[in-house]
């Protein structure tokens, strides 16, 4: 048997086209126009200090660090997620594209060459040298019509709007009015919004009405955004090493959940099972158009080995919460001698509520598998739109918009 030549034997050519054939082994659809675009611009050049092993590879790569300890300020992101989120924003040759987060500059050289000569990109940093790098990359490799602006995303780029797609590669948790007033009538914009303690890539569409409406949203992580209006989720330590993350429009008090997991446990069983490695991600979405105290519950290693609870996914799992009591997201493993590896997930109440919201989790586990590729419809409003003006679902109320979440 003849062994798989290492990277460093093929060329950036043939690395380009496996990271390629790879996002379609992901189960990524790729229109004709992305294909060519990821086939044909060469990402290694956009990341010169990287290896082309790694340049090819389906990662991020920091560019610009963050505070020690943090996370990076700015990178390229995973192929997949540039794929994925390129395949939301369906930009169409001739389209005025505007790009918030310049990064490497990789991202609006695919822009560029997937709406061609007659078209034009515009994308935009706040950080001066993550500017100067991007525009550099872009010159070498002959993307030099893209405009490049160095500035805050927020205030999105007035000088040519209107846009006909808006595509955000930082993630925000407030859509700036500017994105809503610069987006053409039934343009498009794709953004890591987050609510709930949960991030996605959401594809709105611009309605004759003004508001934005979506139906489709993937999951995502992204780089936090600077500025005004972003710093909206909130965090608080409930016991060691367990945070919630939660919104501020949220009734939760912090203080009275404080050692609520020593408190006597009730798991509640879903019926609904799972094989390793398929998704769940949609039932956090769909929880939040019906529970208003959907938020995130986060544990390190440590707690789940001390058994101060045992959640789904340690770092990220859904919860809900009503005044002292809450519930979270947990799995129960398969019996060593089973013949097929399924988790059945459930959920464990804490506090006097805490089987009431066990069992409220579980029927919003049950409701995601009845279909599991129900999407929630996403509505944005400006603030202040008064509720009779709203459609049903949940509300969840920023500084700049109210989202309705529908499930």
């Amino acid at each position: 048997m003849t062994a798989t030549p290492p990277d460093t034997d093929f060329s950036p050519d043939e690395l380009r086209d496996r990271m390629v054939d790879h996002i379609a082994d992901a189960g990524h659809q790729l229109p004709a126009a992305i294909e060519h675009a990821l086939r044909t611009v060469p990402r290694h050049l956009f990341v010169p200090d990287a290896t082309l092993h790694d340049a090819y590879a389906n990662r991020s790569i920091t560019i610009k660090p963050g505070e020690p300890g943090g996370r990076p300020a700015s990178c390229i992101s995973v192929p997949t997620v540039v794929a994925m989120m390129l395949g939301q924003l369906d930009a169409r040759p001739g389209h005025r594209v505007l790009e918030i987060g310049a990064g490497t500059g990789y991202n609006a050289a695919l822009l560029a060459d997937i709406i061609g000569d007659t078209g034009h990109v515009t994308t935009i940093d706040i950080h001066p040298d993550v500017t100067t790098h991007a525009r550099l990359a872009l010159d070498a490799t002959g993307y030099d019509q893209v405009h490049v602006v160095t500035g805050d995303g927020a205030l999105g780029h007035q000088d040519r709007a209107p846009y006909d797609r808006i595509i955000v590669t930082v993630g925000p948790w407030d859509l700036p009015p500017a994105w809503l007033n610069q987006l053409a009538p039934g343009g498009r914009l794709v953004v890591p919004l987050h609510w709930r303690g949960q991030a996605r890539s959401v594809a709105f569409v611009k309605q004759d009405n003004g508001v934005l409406r979506a139906t489709d949203s993937q999951l995502c992580g992204f780089i936090p955004m600077l500025g005004d209006g972003q710093d909206g989720e909130r965090k608080a330590r409930i016991a060691d090493d367990v945070d919630l993350h939660f919104d501020p429009d949220q009734p939760i008090d912090p203080e009275t959940l404080h050692g609520i997991l020593t408190q006597p446990a009730t798991t509640v069983w879903s019926g609904a099972s799972v094989v390793p490695m398929e998704s769940t991600d949609l039932i956090w979405p769909r929880l939040t158009g019906v529970e208003p105290g959907t938020c995130r519950f986060a544990a390190t290693q440590a707690a789940v080995e001390a058994r101060l609870c045992a959640p789904a996914f340690t770092y990220s799992s859904p919860a809900l919460v009503q005044g002292d009591s809450l519930a979270y997201l947990t799995l129960r493993r398969p019996a060593p001698d089973a013949t097929e590896r399924r988790f059945e997930l459930g959920a464990t109440g804490h506090g006097p509520a805490g089987e009431h919201l066990a069992e409220r989790l579980c029927a919003g586990i049950r409701a995601w598998d009845h279909d599991r590729t129900a999407q929630p419809v996403i509505t944005a409003y400006p603030a202040g739109t008064p509720d009779k003006d709203l459609t049903d679902g949940q509300i969840i109320d920023k500084r700049f918009v109210r989202l309705v979440v529908s499930a």
